[in-house]
């Protein structure tokens, strides 16, 4: 399968605005350590939910970590230390800017979104997977919620 990284256009959008799906495959070619741009906060805009969901199950490998954020060093702002093949249910705004503390799943804000940028900023998904290359199976699907309020000036 071919990496899909799209942003929806006004008849598709409801709770995302921009969805990134990639099978196995796709995450092999990211490599372990490696980085992906999965979106870009526009100029002005934010992040206001960041959802992650396992829609096939992962075989082959029993180590697949993600991260989800902006900074290249460290990109874990929305999603972070992802264990990918523990989900049992989606997971939503686990990062650094989203939860109050460590550990903890409590929303910042209630439904305050975050990361406003003054200029485009690349949102990256990072794969933590020394085994990555031995995966057989698996699709994983990213939905995103971003704030774009200057495509109204």
């Amino acid at each position: 399968m071919a990496v899909e990284t799209s942003k929806l256009g006004s008849q598709e959008k409801g709770e995302f605005t921009h969805i990134y799906v990639a099978d196995y495959e796709d995450l092999q070619a990211v490599g372990n350590g490696g980085q992906v741009t999965i979106a870009t906060i526009p100029a002005g805009g934010a992040v206001e939910l960041v959802y992650v969901d396992e829609v096939e199950a992962f075989a082959g490998t029993t180590s697949l970590v993600i991260d989800i954020g902006t900074t290249g060093a460290d990109p874990d702002e929305f999603i972070d230390a992802l264990d990918v093949d523990a989900m049992t249910v989606p997971v939503f705004n686990t990062g650094d800017l989203m939860v109050q503390s460590a550990g903890t799943t409590t929303y910042l804000g209630g439904a305050l979104p975050v990361k406003a940028v003054a200029s485009d900023t690349a949102i990256l998904l990072e794969v933590t997977d020394a085994a990555i290359a031995s995966a057989t199976a698996g699709k994983l699907f990213v939905g995103l919620r971003i704030l774009d309020p200057r495509r109204f000036v």
